[in-house]
């Protein structure tokens, strides 16, 4: 049987990379997925997340607009996996990168990191957890990165942020598991995305080919990895897992 059959989720920037990754993992594992992003364009190119959910992989699925800095917006992507018959799953995968240290950081710059990495997840977790709470029953997974766990000179905010959604998990995990509901993270490390190729070039650059060697693994990581990650915690394989940091990096960081 499918690991997810049945099941109710919502992903947050389904549209692209990792998320797109984790929602048609689960639409194969049998879920019904709502795929929320501002546009169902994949940075990446290709068909759009839903076609392949709803044709090449033969699942079901809906597309809702959501700015996950807005909490109407995320009411309403939660809104539709109630219409389906109850929300079970919700993945707080959305998330933007912006290099800036300590010292090159502008205001702006700080609030947008903030208002995308840290409140929508935060306020993704609280909507989620208020609709599962009635059913005693429900699977939160918010996606870190490694850099959650290791500060590194110049992405002092994107740190910031991360870190914040680790301590996020954590606490959440504490307040909502005698409640039914599970909260873990995954924190991936460096993933073969366009987070890595474009927004913040790694991948394919004479300095990024070095990290290859501090990666026992000795390969990028894919959005695969991080899909399988998603499903293992979703489903009732993880029925025990509570306030786990599932660290997805090939090993980077040995913890």
């Amino acid at each position: 049987m499918a690991l997810l059959a049945g099941k109710r989720a919502v992903v947050t920037g389904a549209s692209s990379g990792n998320g797109r990754a984790i929602a048609c993992a689960f639409a194969k594992e049998g879920a019904h997925v709502v795929l929320a992003d501002i546009t169902e364009a994949p940075r990446e190119g290709g068909e759009p997340t839903l076609a392949l959910v709803t044709g090449e992989i033969g699942g079901t699925g809906q597309f809702v607009h959501c700015d996950v800095t807005k909490t109407d917006d995320l009411e309403t992507a939660i809104d539709a996996a109630e219409a389906m018959g109850g929300i079970d799953i919700m993945v707080n995968n959305a998330g933007i990168l912006m290099k800036q240290g300590v010292l090159e950081a502008t205001e702006e710059g700080f609030q947008r990191m903030v208002d995308v990495n840290v409140r929508g997840p935060f306020f993704g977790t609280q909507i989620a957890a208020k609709r599962m709470k009635p059913r005693q029953t429900g699977s939160i997974i918010n996606i870190c990165s490694i850099a959650g766990v290791r500060g590194t000179s110049g992405y002092a905010t994107y740190n910031l942020c991360k870190g914040a959604i680790r301590m996020l998990s954590s606490s959440s995990a504490d307040e909502l598991g005698p409640l039914g509901i599970r909260v873990n993270a995954v924190f991936p490390g460096i993933m073969r995305t366009q987070m890595n190729i474009e927004d913040d070039p790694v991948i394919g650059t004479d300095v990024g080919e070095g990290y290859l060697d501090m990666i026992p693994a000795r390969r990028w990581g894919e959005a695969a990895d991080v899909a399988d990650a998603c499903v293992y915690l979703a489903s009732d394989m993880a029925r025990y897992v509570y306030g786990a940091a599932l660290t997805v990096d090939g090993g980077y960081l040995r913890l």
